[in-house]
């Protein structure tokens, strides 16, 4: 069964049960009050529809199903193995506060076995487990019970059901709010076991030895935890299931990995064809970072050295490492994109439609990285420190350790590991930083004069741009402010003047801001400018420019701080003086302006 037909085939088996089918979100998770979200990818099928799996009504209703886009890098360096990836489609079907365990299970092992409407596994292969109790919350009796069921209705014989603990069978976001148990299934995908039941021992050593791989998944929200304790129900239970399309597929093609399966394959051949020196690890980190990098920058991302831009300049850069061992002609790597264009084009059109831009990207990173590579090897024969190479000149590690070995020079690798671990907590606090709502240091007197002009700013690119702007970031120091918008093209000198003077005139005019605290009910019906979709508490802090909130300058949903007025904004002489230092692309579809307060 191909991957394209498994898609269809789940999203029409939960569409016939009454599920609402909606379109994947963007990789990119969005913005969270003007700053780029802590968690710059959704990783997780359910990531998306948090909000509305913790209480919020959703506008199609109370089952869906989708096929949500993910990347996840925290098994980077894993990536090469059978089964992992760093994109890869989860399929989900969510049920917020209607249907619970037995439909969910019940669905969940016939799509997974119905040879018509469903996947046609054989059931006698499929072994389950469920949460196995401790002192926060009892055993899943419920669960295994309706397992019971079905093996026993389907003269499935010997012990299918294991009993696992809360690092395997439990989910939580945290110590406070929904919570519950999760029931996992597990397939022998070549067929190891002749359908036979298994011991616990037997059960947890296949599933480490990846003899049983799990291809689905229902997670049960069904208690509600205050520090890191149950304090009762949750008044509306819901479900989140799903499974990853790209096991599923390695499940449905009697493969042991995912690279021989029809996502993959046509690209491993080309990959091979091309290669000079032939290496499967090699290859198949080339093909996944590729793929993880279409997508990525299909959905607006280019390489930089900060944030979801470094993620995916780390990607290229890797696949270029071992297009490199590979001995594959240079610049070779954009041409993959061809064929995965091909092979999502009904799935996901945009990578088609940006095909060039995808491919431009890829050329040029591999374009500045060959340069940096030549830097490198340089300051290498000069005997530079490993880490010094790596944090310097973007020289990687994987490359230093190769030309040591073949120079037989000794690399101190603990040494680069301990001045890695340092670095990387360096960049997790400067991110703790700028996760604080985009401010420096709020405490700053020009930190508090550059938030207002922020909001100024923001107003006057709707006034001369239209409605179609949306900010997209934002991030302010003491020097100057930065500002993120969506805009499909380059704002003339004569726009650039225009906003300007109109952020200039309101800060002659001396307009008081003010601060109001209403219902949330009450604060969009404002047109106080908000994050949609962003999820809010039920009071809603409201900053705005006038002299009343009606006929305000700008209103926006923000939690401050501001000045008291906008004649604080004036230079030493009392004139306004707002300046756009430069307006730039930031990625596709965005532009980026840098002001300054002179």
């Amino acid at each position: 069964m191909k991957s394209s037909e498994i898609r269809s085939k789940f999203l029409n088996f939960f569409k016939k049960r009454e599920h609402a089918i909606i379109p994947s979100a963007s990789l990119i998770t969005p913005d969270n009050k003007g700053v780029t979200n802590s968690t710059l990818f959704n990783t997780a099928g359910m990531q998306p529809l948090i909000p509305f799996l913790l209480g919020e009504e959703h506008p199609q209703g109370k089952r869906l199903a989708d096929v949500q886009k993910c990347l996840r890098t925290v098994d980077f360096d894993d990536i090469g193995d059978n089964t992992h990836a760093t994109f890869f489609e989860m399929l989900g079907n969510w049920s917020l506060g209607d249907y619970f365990k037995k439909e969910a299970i019940n669905w969940s092992y016939e799509f997974l076995t119905d040879k018509n409407e469903g996947l046609g596994l054989d059931p006698s292969r499929l072994y389950v487990t469920v949460f196995e109790g401790d002192d926060i919350a009892p055993r899943d009796e419920e669960a295994s019970g309706i397992w019971k069921e079905i093996f026993d209705k389907n003269n499935i014989v010997g012990n299918r059901i294991f009993y696992l603990p809360a690092d395997k069978n439990w989910w939580q976001a945290g110590d406070n709010g929904p919570c519950g148990p999760d029931s996992e299934m597990y397939y022998d995908i070549l067929n190891k076991f002749g359908g036979k039941g298994l011991s616990h021992e037997e059960f947890v050593n296949a599933d480490d030895s990846r003899i049983v791989v799990e291809v689905w998944n229902d997670v049960f929200m069904q208690y509600v935890k205050e520090n890191g304790k149950i304090i009762g129900n949750l008044p509306k239970p819901s479900v989140d299931t799903g499974a990853g399309l790209e096991r599923l597929t390695m499940t449905l093609q009697n493969v042991d990995n995912i690279y021989d399966t029809d996502i993959f394959a046509p690209v491993m051949n080309k990959i091979k064809d091309l290669s000079k020196n032939w290496n499967l690890k090699s290859a198949r980190i080339v093909a996944d970072h590729i793929r993880s990098s279409t997508f990525l920058i299909g959905d607006g991302v280019t390489p930089s050295n900060t944030d979801r831009g470094y993620i995916l300049r780390r990607l290229l850069r890797k696949a270029i490492v071992n297009a490199n061992h590979l001995q594959l002609t240079e610049f070779s790597l954009k041409d993959l994109v061809d064929i995965y264009a091909n092979t999502y084009k009904d799935s996901y059109p945009n990578l088609t439609e940006k095909i060039e831009i995808i491919k431009n990207e890829i050329y040029l990173e591999e374009e500045r990285f060959r340069k940096t590579l030549e830097k490198g090897l340089k300051e290498f024969e000069k005997g530079t420190d490993a880490f010094v190479l790596f944090s310097s000149y973007g020289f990687p590690i994987e490359l230093t350790l190769e030309l040591a070995k073949e120079k037989g020079i000794k690399i101190d690798i603990e040494k680069f590991n301990e001045e890695y671990k340092k670095h990387q907590e360096l960049s997790r606090t400067g991110a703790e930083q700028k996760f604080k709502g985009g401010l420096a240091d709020a405490n700053d007197p020009m930190v508090i004069k550059y938030h207002t002009a922020t909001h100024l700013l923001h107003q006057a690119l709707h006034i001369v741009l239209g409605e179609g702007v949306g900010q997209k970031g934002s991030n302010i120091t003491p020097e100057r402010l930065r500002f993120d918008f969506s805009y499909d093209s380059k704002m003339t000198d004569e726009q650039k003047k225009k906003v300007e003077e109109i952020v200039n005139e309101q800060i002659k005019n001396s307009l008081p801001v003010k601060q109001i605290l209403m219902p949330r009910a009450d604060a969009e019906k404002t047109g106080a400018r908000h994050f949609f979709g962003e999820k809010y508490g039920d009071e809603i802090s409201i900053y705005y420019v006038g002299d009343n909130l009606e006929i305000a300058f700008s209103k926006e949903f923000c939690g401050g701080p501001h000045v008291k007025n906008t004649s604080e904004l004036a230079g030493p002489e009392g004139k306004a003086v707002f300046k756009i230092q430069k307006e730039e692309a930031s990625s596709q579809g965005v532009r980026r302006i840098k002001a300054v307060l002179v």
